[in-house]
């Protein structure tokens, strides 16, 4: 047997697969380190990680999961990364750390990137970028210029935090063009990195790292990274992606029209067109997809839900049940609309499909008589599934095509409550897969450019497992979707 290797560097923990590249089947999962990874807040809206903690618990991860399943490092033949989205590492001329990085739900340059999105203007940043600039990766760049200027003065190389992973198995800096989009660092009109957004904000474009592409050769394993983790010298890493466009790919969402939805930490779908333009700029943001070439614009749109799973992880903790299947059993109890109870998932900084507003998670309406525990349980799902179907709205709104939607096994999604909610509210169907991303990510590093469509075809005939159909009456929740939406919009 011959195996491929996925990591996805996740804020909360490094999942690893193994994936036979004959059968393309998983053969193993694990997740490293077993509690979550601690992120730094030194103030309300920041959130920092260090880069070298996860490159710790991913050779601790890759070595166990060699040992644990008896195969030989020789047999790795590729590897695939998945990781945070728009996070920023920065590095010195020695490759070096400079800082902690600054990661995806960060708020600190909202207000720079609104700015900038004043300046500039819509007419510009939009066919350019297809994105306001936003709180994104090169808005945090400039906020390490602004606010940490000695630090900034010594930077060599920013990157993402994939690139980082890919840096310290390989020792070189390269990036790519799907990961310079979700930074807004990628112009979508003239094919090229966003040399002119740097220049407004004084950030020389010789930081840049240069490009490489998916699905070939970005580099290969080299003597330091085989000892740390495990793996062969030599062996190539032919694939990196954020963890949403990785997700769409391990649910096989590739062509235009089609929709994945994903309800981890944060709640996020992400549709795949071929559009060249678009009038919603600020609630969505439009990356390259993992198959964009500048000869094949394939566009994936992302609304993200920065409070989804996060909201019930918590009030696992704070409640006396440590078991999410005990949970969802008790929040069946409770009638459709939590009777009267209203949850606003939004407590995991600024939400872009709010205008990178900040409501907090809340719930509204309790009745300490009557609402129990099970009441908690169900208005939270519902929140974040009534979450999910206002993100859906905004996206038909930007006359989005929507033919099929895809949905992984690991996550909200199991639960009955979420996932007949969101199905019952958007009048579609939902295909549930068994994947996750870094089984993705181990597939991706098997695959060549051309060799897409026969991907496609297998993953369907393995992964597919069932489809969430919309309840036969619908109406229950349509009104307690419609008091939701009149309590959001009073909240903001």
């Amino acid at each position: 047997m011959k195996y491929t290797i996925g990591y996805d560097i996740g804020s909360s923990s490094i999942k690893i697969a193994l994936v036979d590249i004959y059968s393309k089947k998983n053969i193993a999962l694990i997740i490293e380190p077993q509690k979550e990874m601690p992120i730094l807040a030194q103030k309300a809206t920041w959130a920092e990680q260090d880069p070298e903690m996860w490159w710790n618990h991913l050779c601790v991860g890759t070595q166990r999961i060699l040992k644990e399943n008896s195969v030989n490092p020789k047999k790795i033949t590729g590897v695939g990364i998945s990781y945070q989205m728009h996070g920023l590492v920065v590095l010195d001329k020695n490759k070096e750390l400079l800082r902690n990085s600054i990661i995806w739900c960060d708020s600190r340059a909202v207000g720079i990137g609104e700015k900038a999105a004043d300046d500039i203007g819509e007419n510009r940043f939009g066919p350019h970028l297809f994105n306001a600039p936003g709180n994104f990766t090169a808005s945090k760049l400039k906020w390490v210029k602004e606010n940490e200027p000695e630090i900034y003065s010594k930077i060599a190389h920013y990157m993402l935090p994939g690139d980082f992973i890919a840096f310290k198995l390989t020792g070189e800096i390269s990036t790519t063009i799907n990961g310079l989009s979700e930074g807004i660092l990628w112009d979508f009109k003239e094919k090229k990195v966003a040399d002119w957004l740097l220049d407004y904000y004084g950030i020389d474009a010789g930081l840049t790292p240069p490009l490489v592409s998916n699905f070939k050769d970005q580099g290969r394993v080299s003597i330091s990274g085989a000892s740390q983790t495990g793996l062969p010298v030599g062996v190539p890493i032919r694939y990196r992606a954020g963890d949403q466009p990785n997700n769409a790919l391990a649910l096989n969402i590739l062509k235009p029209g089609e929709v994945a939805a994903t309800g981890g930490t944060s709640g996020v779908l992400f549709a795949v067109s071929d559009r060249d333009s678009s009038k919603e700029f600020y609630r969505v943001n439009h990356f390259a997809h993992v198959n964009y070439t500048p000869e094949k614009s394939l566009i994936g749109t992302l609304l993200c839900i920065n409070g989804a799973g996060v909201q019930y992880s918590w009030l696992r903790r704070m409640s006396s049940y440590n078991d999410f299947n005990l949970m969802n059993d008790l929040a069946g109890k409770t009638p459709i609309g939590s009777d009267g109870l209203i949850n606003l998932p939004f407590g995991n900084g600024a939400e872009r499909m709010l205008y990178n507003k900040t409501p907090g998670a809340q719930f509204s309406n309790l009745n300490l008589n009557k609402h129990q525990q099970g009441h908690l349980f169900r208005a939270a799902l519902e929140g974040i599934a009534f979450s999910f179907a206002y993100g859906m709205e905004i996206m038909q709104e930007d006359s989005l095509d929507i033919k099929v939607i895809r949905a992984g096994n690991d996550n909200l999604f199991r639960s009955e409550i979420f996932s007949k909610t969101v199905t019952s509210l958007i009048g579609q169907n939902i295909e549930i897969y068994n994947t996750t991303g870094a089984i993705g990510a181990a597939r991706a590093a098997y695959i060549e450019f051309d060799g897409l469509d026969d991907y496609s075809q297998n993953i369907s005939s393995i992964d597919r497992l069932s489809e969430v159909e919309p309840q036969e009456e619908t109406e229950p929740y349509h009104l307690a979707y419609q008091k939701w939406k009149t309590e959001l919009e009073r909240k903001i």
